[in-house]
Order: structure tokens, then C-alpha cells, then sequence
């Protein structure tokens, strides 16, 4: 079996080409469903945000299995492959799975080290399990992920510094006045910029924001998205001395605030400081205003140079994740490795137990003189006998297993104890739908409050995941 991920995203599709392959969160169950449907297709999961679509598959081939999901997604979306081919990517195996963990701990996304899609893979997950679209991979796969994820933001500071001019700041603010708790802010301008800037002020706690714009109906527009109060410029500059905060993000061509409005103001401010940022281009804010006592003035070079030295330091955190991810890998490899242990496991224990229940019938027929008791007696010693004979080859065929010769250390394993035959048998009951333990296992999902439960994976690093090597189809590959 393998693992592949078929999807587009942001660095591939322009947003209205990703906007036409959006899954309503109604319509996932159904959707699927759906998938579950194609052909070759086992396990299924659908990451689908602003930002991306993927679709997470385990396949029990490689050969044309990427032809397949593009046709689901021709028949789910109603999009001919022609106009949506060269704008996916699909990766296989372990690029499929170094991808995930990636997605997983925002080293993928548009904004890096975000948090927000962490908890999108999580429910990603949940959602397919709970339609049964998950086995036995998948629930290994995606609650490694999940677990991943979390460590990478518990255990870095990839997520602690702005990289948005608008959050960058928010977060200055933060610096100069410990807390926007018991402050007034006033934002002018009604555009993109001054919306997100509002947005952050609003849910760091900020008494009062002030929304001021030349067109009155903008300024009460964006008023009502961050709970504030609309006025017009006019009202806003005689509002000036009772305010702590200024963040101008306006269109005007020339200065919208003067150093000289400003002085009046301060007049009446009894030695309050005022912080004013000046994100707009051109410039709102005098710069002589910077000049005066008691006021802060940053532009839009300031924060650009505190949102670049962020970065710096979330692609310094992102060096450690990556490694965290390398860990991961060989960890969900010695897992798929051990995996494949289980069956020839039980062969041995089957064929033992048979073995042992056929002497025991021969030496009870030729001792028909022996009592219940000394059966048992019998029958319990002889059984510990064959346990501890037992007990060393399957500790050390487990160990091999997750070694880099695991495959061949299985195949010489069968041949010793002579398990061809049992495993052939075993896969035969397997593929007619009869119930062995071995097919259960294969179907069996987590439940939804073991999910909830995710814990981290230990394991022996192994030198590859021994995955088949199949012929990968003609999709574009994109660097991840």
C-alpha cells in the first residue's frame, strides 16, 4: 500500500482557481464518502482551507491512482482536469508524509509557523474518522501529525513573533504599554490594512476603537466589525487628546495629521503618552510629530524591519521543526516497518498452538489412564515450554523488523519456521471478507476520545521507509 496527497494551494493556484475547488464543511461527509468510492482508494482524508485543498490517500497501488482522484475531483467539482491538472501537486510515500507534518506545523503555509491550520488537520482527521474513511495507517498517520504540530509550537518560539505589518503593530503597542487594557485607539482610514489592525486591537482587549474615515459609511462599516465607534475626521482630530493609541493607514496624498494638530492635543493630555503608527504609503503622519514630547511616532519602515527580524527568528525555529519532522519520519517508519511483523507473528503462534494441541491429543491417547488434574498439569507446562522456546525469536524478529533489513529479516523469518503456506492462507480468508484478526485490525479506527488523546511516538530510527518502488505518474511536483 502507499500514501499520496493530490492537491493544490496557494504557491499553485491563484484564488480563483482555488475558490472553485472549496469543500463546504456540510458537504464533507458526503464528499468522502465519495472518495472512499474510487477505485484503489483505502483510507481518505480531505484538508480543505482559504488556502489549500489536498486530498490525503492510502492506495493499494501507485499505477494511475493519480488519475483517479483528479477524477473524483472532475465529478465532485464539475471542473474538467484541463483546467485544473497543471496547478496540482501530488506527492508519494515519504514525500507524502514529510509533506503532512509540514502542513501540520505551518512550514507550509502562507504565513509561516501559523497556528490555525494545525487545528484545521486535527478536524480534518476527526471528520473522515468519524465517517469511516480512516484504518489503521491513517489514524497512525494523522494523530502523529497532530501530535507533531502541537510539540512544534510547544517546543519552539515559531509562533511568537508578528510577521503582518498590522500585528507587528499591534504587538508594538504591546511593548510601549504592557497591556491595551483600559486604552483608547484611533485608526484612520477604512481599508484592508486599517481592518486587519482593528481586528488584532479588538482581541487584545482595547476599551475603545475609534474608527474614523472620510466616507462616513466605511467608517461605520468597518466600526461594526471590530465592536467600535465610527466619527468622521473631523470629529476624530477634536477626539485626539483622548486617545492613547493613533494608527493611520489612509489613501490621501498629502499629511492627514500635522505636527501642529498634534501639539494642541498633547496640551490637554496631562503628560499621557501617545503612540502613533504610520503605516500608510505615502505617509499620513508628519514626521515632525516624532519631535514632540511624550509622543512615539513609528512608520511603515519600523514595522517592516520588526516584522523581517521576526521572520528571521520563526525561519531559525522552523531549522529545529524540520528536524523534529526527520524524527517523526523514522518514527512512522519503524511503525509501518513493525506493522508488517504482526501477521507472521501470528502464523508462528498459530502454527505453535496447533502443533502443540496435535501432541497433546497423541500423548492423551496413549495415556488414557491420566485424570483431569494431571491433563492440566500436563497441558499448562508443556504450553510454558513452547512460550519460552517462543519468546526470544519474536522479540528479536520485532527488533529486526524496525531495523533497515526489516523486509528481508521477515522473509528469512517465514522460511525458518516454514510460515509460507499460514500467511498465504491467512491473506486468502483475508481478501474472501472473512473476519481473521488480521483484517479487523486493518479497519479498526481510534475512537473519538482516543483521538482527543494524542500522544507522541517513540521509535527506532531506520535508515528508509521501506515502501514499494512503483513508476510515479506525469503531475507536477512542487517544491516543498
Amino acid at each position: 500500500m502507499h500514501i499520496v496527497v493530490v492537491g493544490l494551494n496557494y504557491r499553485t493556484a491563484p484564488v480563483e482557481v482555488r475558490e472553485r475547488f472549496s469543500f463546504a464543511d456540510k458537504d464533507m461527509p458526503q464528499a468522502l464518502q465519495e472518495l472512499l468510492r474510487t477505485k484503489s482508494v483505502l483510507e481518505g482524508v480531505i484538508i480543505a482551507t482559504c488556502n489549500r485543498t489536498e486530498i490525503y490517500v492510502v492506495v493499494d497501488r501507485l499505477q494511475m491512482c493519480g488519475s483517479f482522484i483528479r477524477s473524483f475531483m472532475e465529478r465532485w467539482f464539475g471542473v474538467a482536469r484541463e483546467e485544473f491538472t497543471r496547478h496540482l501537486y501530488m506527492y508519494e510515500d515519504e514525500q507524502a508524509i514529510r509533506h503532512l507534518f509540514r502542513v501540520a506545523c505551518g512550514l507550509d503555509s502562507m504565513v509561516l509557523g501559523e497556528t490555525q491550520i494545525l487545528g484545521q488537520v486535527k478536524n480534518a482527521f476527526l471528520v473522515s474518522q468519524s465517517e469511516k474513511g480512516t484504518g489503521t495507517w491513517f489514524n497512525m498517520l494523522f494523530k502523529q501529525a497532530v501530535t507533531l504540530g502541537k510539540r512544534a509550537h510547544s517546543e519552539t518560539a515559531i509562533g511568537e513573533s508578528a510577521v503582518s505589518v498590522s500585528y507587528a503593530a499591534v504587538e508594538l503597542g504591546k511593548r510601549i504599554f504592557g497591556s491595551f487594557e483600559g486604552k483608547r485607539v484611533l485608526i484612520l482610514g477604512a481599508g484592508k490594512m486599517s481592518e486587519l489592525t482593528a481586528k488584532h486591537l479588538s482581541g487584545a482587549g482595547a476599551e475603545e476603537v475609534l474608527v474614523a474615515n472620510r466616507t462616513y459609511a466605511r467608517a461605520q462599516e468597518l466600526a461594526a466589525k471590530c465592536e467600535g465607534v465610527p466619527c468622521t475626521m473631523q470629529e476624530a482630530m477634536e477626539r485626539l487628546e483622548e486617545v492613547d493609541i493613533l494608527i493611520s493607514s489612509t489613501g490621501a496624498e498629502g499629511y492627514v495629521i500635522t505636527s501642529a494638530q498634534v501639539a494642541r492635543s498633547m496640551k490637554g493630555r496631562q503628560d499621557r503618552p501617545l503612540f502613533v503608527i504610520d503605516i500608510a504609503v505615502p505617509r499620513d503622519i508628519e514626521p515632525a510629530i516624532g519631535e514632540l514630547e511624550q509622543v512615539f511616532l513609528y512608520d511603515i519602515d519600523d514595522l517592516e524591519g520588526i516584522v523581517e527580524s521576526n521572520m528571521e527568528m520563526r525561519r531559525a525555529e522552523a531549522v529545529k521543526i524540520e528536524a523534529m519532522i526527520e524524527e517523526e519520519m523514522a518514527a512512522f517508519a519503524t511503525w509501518l516497518q513493525t506493522l508488517g511483523v504482526k501477521p507472521v507473528i501470528r502464523a508462528l503462534q498459530e502454527k505453535a498452538s496447533d502443533i502443540h494441541e496435535s501432541t497433546l491429543d497423541s500423548l492423551f491417547n496413549k495415556l488414557p489412564e491420566l485424570d483431569e488434574r494431571q491433563r492440566k498439569v500436563i497441558r499448562r507446562l508443556t504450553k510454558s515450554i513452547l512460550n519460552q522456546m517462543m519468546h526470544d525469536p519474536i522479540n528479536r524478529i520485532k527488533e529486526l523488523a524496525g531495523e533497515g533489513q526489516g523486509t528481508e529479516a521477515l522473509e528469512l523469518f517465514t522460511q525458518i519456521f516454514a510460515l509460507e503456506d499460514r500467511l498465504v492462507e491467512s491473506q486468502s480468508d483475508a481478501s474472501s471478507g472473512k473476519e481473521t484478526s488480521a483484517s479487523m485490525e486493518s479497519q479498526e479506527t481510534l475512537p473519538p476520545q482516543e483521538s482527543e488523546g494524542l500522544t507522541d511516538l517513540q521509535g527506532v530510527v531506520p535508515s528508509r521507509i521501506p515502501f514499494e518502488s512503483e513508476p510515479s505518474l506525469p503531475l507536477a511536483k512542487v517544491s516543498v
